[in-house]
C-alpha cells in the first residue's frame, strides 16, 4: 500500500466517523424535536380551555362595565338637572325675599351712620357698604358661572 492509498483510506474512515456522529447528533436531535412537538400539544390542550373562559369573562365584563357606564351617565343626568333645580329655585326666592329688604336695611343703617357722624362732626369712614356690595355681585357672578358649567 502506497502513502497516497493510505492517506485516501484514513480520509474514508474519518469521514465514516464524521457521519456516524453526525448522524447521532441528528437523531438525538430528532428526538429532542418530538418531545418538543408533544410539550406544546400539552401547552396547548391545557390553554385552550383558560383562553376560552378569560374571552367568556372579558366579554362579560365589557357588558358589566358598559350598564355601569349608562347606569352611571343616566345618575348624572339626573343629578344634574336635580341641582339646576334648586340653584334655580332656591337663588330666586332668596333673591326676591331677601334682597329689597336687606338693600332698604343696609341703606337705612349706611345714612343713619352717615347723619351721625355728620353730627359729631367726623369725617366719613372708607365705605365698607360698596366693599360689601362689590363681593356680594362677585359672588353671585361666580354662582351663575358654576351653574352654566354645570348645565354643560
Amino acid at each position: 500500500m502506497t502513502a497516497g492509498e493510505l492517506v485516501v483510506v484514513l480520509a474514508a474512515l474519518l469521514c465514516a466517523i464524521g457521519f456516524a456522529a453526525l448522524v447521532v447528533v441528528l437523531m438525538r436531535v430528532l428526538d429532542m424535536l418530538r418531545d418538543l412537538r408533544y410539550e406544546v400539544a400539552d401547552l396547548r390542550a391545557e390553554t385552550r380551555p383558560l383562553i376560552q373562559e378569560l374571552r367568556t369573562t372579558t366579554d362579560e365584563a365589557r357588558v358589566t362595565v358598559d350598564e355601569a357606564r349608562t347606569d352611571l351617565e343616566r345618575f348624572d343626568r339626573v343629578l344634574g338637572s336635580a341641582e339646576a333645580i334648586g340653584d334655580a329655585v332656591s337663588g330666586r326666592v332668596a333673591r326676591t325675599a331677601f334682597s329689597a329688604p336687606v338693600i332698604k336695611a343696609t341703606g337705612l343703617a349706611k345714612g343713619t351712620s352717615r347723619v351721625l357722624l355728620r353730627l359729631r362732626g367726623t369725617p366719613a369712614p372708607s365705605d365698607r357698604l360698596r366693599r360689601a356690595e362689590l363681593e356680594l355681585a362677585r359672588d353671585e357672578e361666580l354662582r351663575s358661572r358654576r351653574r352654566r358649567r354645570r348645565r354643560r
